[in-house]
């Protein structure tokens, strides 16, 4: 079936080549059936340095089939230490009760994924202007900015928090925190004496985290408050002299880490999020288009979950739409549904976890920060439960 106003029809358009995109059209690939990745990018995408995956990431990744090559990238992490510098107190959680942790360089990830699918899956440059319907097939169409148009018989978002297919869909905007980041890494060519802890050290306002990648490579982040409004120039050396200027109360090891960080891994942007009513009144499916990964659900940071829920995503998707070819699945459209049915508690609970772990952060007046510690004890009594969720078989 034709629409006289595309150029061509694909079967599965994924838009976003990034981890949660990658991870979808590798979840399908294992299902045997293909896909094409619209990317906007010229190559792959690695901004953000790195990721912390939790066990319910490792049961994705399982599921994907890269779990193997990924863990010999990367050493387990023993626990976290959590130190107020200021204050002289020290907090210790060891991960042994959780189970596997382990922090990744996003670039790592990608390429893996990529490796793993079939040649052409991805074609980079392509800049998606709008989304429609088309009038002739009802089936949606994208607009690239050279003027081709590609017709899809599903469409999926996984392109971020600026999201082209979840304005299509009428999502809300992403909403900002007060908290900003700057993320990196840094090399130690003769290797590093950091234990292989997940470490915040944190001193006011400012917090720095570690996490060691290997025993040569870490990854780092300095998390500050600023205005919602402000703009953060990327010209990486700036980044950098905010960095320095941000820990310059903090020990000589952390000032060296920034000081010899890479400098191409450099990034400075506000933390952003999707309400958790937005999620719980958000229309996620308009006829065979959908979103997954943080074009559905951005999160900040506080639990670790933006990538693994994102890789979770791409595993029920896959596990949904294959079922549309079995006959357990009467058509896309029913696929879809089961999809965001099995997502939306997860989401949601995650978001608002996230969201409740922010306010506790941010500078809040104490009643604010005395009631959310009310609502934490109610509804996220074990606040690692989040780590032990299975997404199930693909």
């Amino acid at each position: 079936m034709e629409s006289s106003g595309c150029d061509e029809i694909q079967e599965i358009v994924i838009v976003g080549g990034g981890l949660c995109g990658l991870a979808t059209a590798l979840a399908l690939h294992r299902k045997g059936i293909k896909s094409v990745v619209l990317e906007k990018s010229e190559t792959l995408r690695s901004a953000g340095a790195a990721i912390g995956v939790l066990p319910n990431g490792w049961k994705a990744l399982d599921q994907l089939g890269v779990a193997s090559h990924l863990r010999t990238t990367a050493l387990p992490l023993q626990g976290m230490r959590i130190t107020w510098m200021d204050k002289g107190n020290e907090k210790f959680t060891p991960y042994k009760n959780i189970g596997e942790v382990r922090c990744l360089k996003r670039s790592d990830i990608v390429e893996t994924f990529a490796d793993a699918l079939p040649p052409n899956t991805i074609r980079f440059g392509c800049d998606i202007v709008s989304v429609e319907m088309d009038p002739i097939t009802f089936l949606p169409s994208l607009l690239l900015s050279n003027g081709k148009r590609i017709g899809a018989k599903v469409l999926i978002g996984c392109d971020g928090w600026r999201s082209i297919v979840a304005s299509f869909l009428g999502l809300k905007p992403a909403k900002t925190f007060r908290n900003c980041a700057i993320r990196g890494l840094t090399s130690y060519p003769n290797g590093h004496s950091f234990p292989l802890e997940f470490a915040r050290l944190i001193i006011g306002q400012t917090a720095v985290g570690r996490l060691p990648i290997t025993d040569k490579l870490v990854h780092w982040f300095v998390a500050v408050q600023q205005g919602t409004d402000a703009k953060f120039p990327q010209d990486t050396q700036f980044i950098k002299q905010r960095a320095m200027e941000a820990v310059s109360g903090h020990p000589a090891d952390v000032q060296e880490m920034i000081e010899k960080c890479d400098l191409d891994s450099l990034s400075f942007a506000h933390l952003k999020y999707r309400a958790p009513w937005d999620l719980v009144f958000g229309n996620f499916r308009e006829k065979t288009v959908t979103v997954a990964g943080d074009a559905m659900h951005v999160m900040g940071p506080f639990l670790g979950q933006g990538g693994s829920s994102g890789i979770e995503d791409a595993v029920v998707l896959g596990r949904n739409l294959a079922k549309t070819i079995n006959g357990s699945c009467f058509d896309h459209e029913e696929a879809l549904d089961r999809y965001i049915k099995e997502r939306k508690m997860r989401v949601v609970k995650l978001a608002t976890q996230s969201y409740l772990t922010a306010l506790l952060i941010e500078n809040r007046p104490m009643l604010t920060k005395i009631v959310v510690v009310a609502v934490m004890a109610i509804f996220f009594r074990n606040q690692n439960a989040h780590t032990q969720y299975d997404c199930g078989l693909l």
